[in-house]
């Protein structure tokens, strides 16, 4: 039997953290991933994912270089990056909050010039109504016709 220790059948696949943390970070740069989904970005959380272990034992403090170099990785690489669902959902609502306060904004711009315009209707008609008024409160012309036997129709 062997001794108390678990070895791995191919002690060439025994790598460090840091080492599996490297290949990961590598493989997710090529867009060759083992565990995730091709396509995947690259992200601190996804090179430990990738690496097979949780999120959180990539840490700064035992890693820094690596940290440094996909911090500086994802920097560069930021416009090439497709928008995440949650980034496109909110440029959607962004944008569909800005048009419905535009709505509003048209809709009391309609509403007060509906109400100007309806003014204006009942300007005009007091002003015919006034005219007609005053056309009645003229005295009867003192023009007489130059035919006395009355106006002709042609």
């Amino acid at each position: 039997m062997s001794s108390g220790k678990h070895e791995s059948a191919d002690p060439a696949k025994r790598m460090s953290a840091g080492e599996q943390y490297r290949a990961a970070f590598e493989r997710l740069k090529s867009n060759k991933p083992e565990r995730l989904p091709k396509g995947t970005p690259v992200s601190q959380n996804n090179v430990a994912k990738e690496a097979g272990s949780d999120p959180s034992a990539l840490k700064k403090a035992r890693f820094p270089l690596l940290i440094a170099e996909i911090q500086k990785y994802v920097e560069g690489h930021a416009e090439q990056r497709p928008p995440s669902v949650h980034q496109v959902s909110l440029l959607a609502r962004r944008r569909n909050r800005g048009l419905r306060e535009r709505i509003e904004e048209i809709t009391q711009q309609r509403d007060h010039l509906a109400s100007l315009l309806s003014e204006a209707d009942a300007t005009i008609l007091e002003l015919y109504d006034r005219i007609a008024d005053l056309e009645r409160q003229l005295p009867a012309s003192n023009v007489l016709p130059l035919d006395p036997r009355g106006h002709k129709k042609l």
